[in-house]
């Protein structure tokens, strides 16, 4: 297991400040944001100075009904070989959902979604892993994620659903501490009981992160400070073993450098504290916990691993499917689910949806000012994300303009110039992007 140490999630906004920070021993990138070609030069000069770098994906679905898909971990892979990373990591959560499983039209969440803890999830989340451990040139982890909702008639807790992955498939863990936070208010699951049933020897390392409460609900925000109740929880782990690597962090709304040492400080105690105290064992600890790609494809008995069935992966395919249909307003709520819950959850996914695009895409929100957060929730209501955030923020100009909006016709015309620029080649004739463009061309010429 690699020692890591004390890190921090690099991020550009920060990237002067995380040079500057002292005592970081390793930094961690969202995997997705990085080009294999041109690592940003802050980020190749870390590395220079010796900084382990470890890439962290978002996007494979691990937990979704699909087999991973070949061409994001081929993405994956590269960059853990650019970077020269000793492992990477990903979330134990669906991303998607629909397509050929269910004949229906695919579906993206944009946001990591829970994965119903259940024989049939576990079944398929065990071979999708097996697949990724497979195509990765290094050792691969797995998080847990943080959850507004609780899906009807789960057979397992967090942690007998995690011990029991690491035992059938030898995957590393990360675990993250403010997720457990989170579940515990979100869902009234214990931290403790979650952190005795781990197989503690199989972290990799350890997330922490800020939130905030609103209403009775926590939301993971990765853009507050880090709270005493999730360095209590870093505390029980760090009574139970050592982590291998402890990382902060910050996805939003950057506190100075000085704010960011702080919360470095205060992880730093809370592990010196539990050093030496845990026994680095758990339930099924070492069960699998050194395993590596060339053992992913067999289980605990040795066997080789039995594929799993057809129709397991299309039961799990369809829940998924009803649930995030749901959740983006096209469809009612399926049995058993808090349905309060579920328009927090929905409400959280188009909050989230609008943050990204405007971050994609800063011109939109410039262009349409205080309405744009307004106008994206009325586009995004039943139109679910499914190409990405790039064609989202396309799509959701061309509605504004299909309607003849913004009213203001000089932000009309500036949202028309952004579109045209973007657009690529003329469409067909009889496509709906054809009449799309006549009408903004239209809207150019000044309606002549």
């Amino acid at each position: 297991m690699v020692r890591l140490g004390t890190g921090i999630g690099w991020r550009p906004e920060i990237a002067d400040d995380i040079a500057r920070l002292p005592g970081i021993d390793w930094v961690e990138v969202v995997a997705e944001n990085i080009c294999p070609d041109h690592v940003p030069d802050a980020l190749r000069r870390l590395r220079e100075r010796g900084t382990t770098v470890v890439p962290h994906g978002v996007s494979l679905g691990l937990g979704g009904a699909e087999r991973p898909d070949p061409g994001r971990l081929r993405a994956l892979a590269e960059r853990a070989e650019a970077l020269g990373s000793p492992l990477v990591t990903e979330h134990i959560a669906f991303v998607r959902a629909g397509g050929p499983l269910t004949a229906s039209p695919a579906m993206e969440a944009g946001h990591l979604l829970p994965v119903p803890r259940t024989r049939d999830a576990l079944d398929v989340l065990c071979e999708n892993v097996r697949i990724a451990q497979d195509a990765l040139p290094v050792p691969l982890a797995v998080e847990n994620i943080a959850a507004l909702i609780s899906w009807p008639g789960e057979e397992m807790t967090e942690g007998q659903f995690l011990a029991e992955l690491v035992e059938r498939t030898g995957v590393r863990l990360l675990i993250d501490v403010a997720n457990l936070h989170t579940n515990h208010v979100n869902r009234g699951e214990d931290p403790a009981k979650a952190l005795d049933e781990l197989p503690t020897s199989a972290i990799a390392y350890v997330h922490v992160a800020g939130g905030v409460e609103r209403d009775g609900v926590w939301h993971d925000s990765h853009a507050h400070p880090v709270t005493q109740p999730v360095l209590d929880v870093l505390a029980e782990l760090c009574a139970r073993t050592t982590p291998p690597g402890v990382l902060l962090e910050r996805d939003e709304d950057f506190p100075a450098a000085e704010e960011l040492a702080g919360e470095l400080d205060a992880i730093r105690a809370v592990t010196a504290a539990g050093a030496g105290t845990g026994s680095g064992a758990g339930a099924g600890a070492g069960a699998g916990a050194g395993a590596g790609a060339s053992e992913a494809s067999v289980s605990a008995s040795g066997a080789p691993a039995a594929p799993v069935p057809d129709a397991v992966r299309e039961r799990l395919a369809l829940a998924q499917a009803a649930l995030l249909s749901a959740l983006l307003g096209d469809t009612p709520p399926p049995e058993g689910f808090d349905r309060r819950r579920l328009r927090v959850q929905s409400a959280a996914l188009t909050a989230k949806r609008a943050s990204v695009v405007a971050k994609v895409a800063p011109e939109l929100p410039e262009i349409l000012g205080t309405g744009y957060r307004s106008a994206f929730a009325r586009y995004a209501d039943g139109r679910p994300m499914a190409g990405g955030y790039r064609r989202d923020a396309m799509s959701f100009a061309e509605h504004l303009l299909a309607d003849g909006r913004p009213d203001d016709a000089a932000a009309r015309r500036r949202l028309t110039l952004w579109w045209q620029e973007r657009s690529g080649p003329a469409p067909l004739p009889s496509h709906p992007a054809a009449r799309l463009a006549r009408r903004v061309r239209l809207a150019l010429s000044g309606g002549r």
